[in-house]
């Protein structure tokens, strides 16, 4: 079930951002080794056409334990579920745990929407957050990554590709900060679920 801490707003969030057929599957491998009571919100960000019809939730949802929901700006995020935007409206987190979304009609943001919701994440949630690189091409996500290590949270990329392959998560890894894990969608999956619980323990 999807919980919230008692002053409202959940106490950790996941930020996965990817692009492509290959980013996508990515995504589906790591939400499927998700568990159902997973005490985090979970932020997804990939890449897509702006100007056409998205099915994106109804195709994560085949493989989530985790209720996807398309996000609805200034809703409250409940930990138990993962959140996804339109094409043209990009999710962000804004302040007191409330959902963001930044309308973009004129596609502006293009290839940088992952950077948007990582920075958005290192800038509003309170001090318990992991960003994910998964597969992709260029870089966008890698200067949100750097925000995130900055602002005290996890990094997390996905196993790069043998060379010459240069892709999000090569570049995230080259850009700057150190990287906290890297690995597999399963054990990168495992790794969100081992800190999200940590830190939902009580002290």
């Amino acid at each position: 079930m999807p919980r919230s801490e008692p002053d409202g707003e959940p106490g950790f969030y996941v930020a996965i951002g990817a692009s492509g057929p290959k980013g996508l599957d990515d995504i589906q491998r790591l939400l499927a080794r998700l568990p159902r009571d997973l005490p985090a919100v979970v932020l997804i960000c990939v890449h897509r056409p702006f100007d056409k019809v998205s099915h994106l939730r109804e195709i994560l949802q085949r493989h989530s334990p985790l209720p996807i929901h398309l996000a609805q700006d200034c809703e409250r995020l409940l930990s138990g579920r993962g959140y996804i935007g339109e094409p043209d409206a990009h999710l962000c987190l804004a302040e007191r745990g409330l959902c963001g979304l930044i309308a973009d009609p004129e596609n502006l943001h293009r290839n940088r929407t992952v950077d948007v919701l990582f920075r958005s994440i290192a800038e509003h949630a309170p001090g318990r957050f992991i960003g994910v690189v998964l597969s992709g091409g260029l870089d966008d996500g890698a200067r949100g990554l750097a925000a995130i290590h900055e602002a005290g949270g996890l990094t997390m990329v996905l196993t790069p590709q043998p060379a010459p392959a240069m892709g999000m998560p090569e570049n995230a890894i080259r850009y700057d900060g150190p990287i906290d894990f890297i690995g597999s969608p399963e054990a990168i999956a495992a790794k969100i679920t081992e800190r999200a619980r940590e830190a939902a323990r009580p002290c």
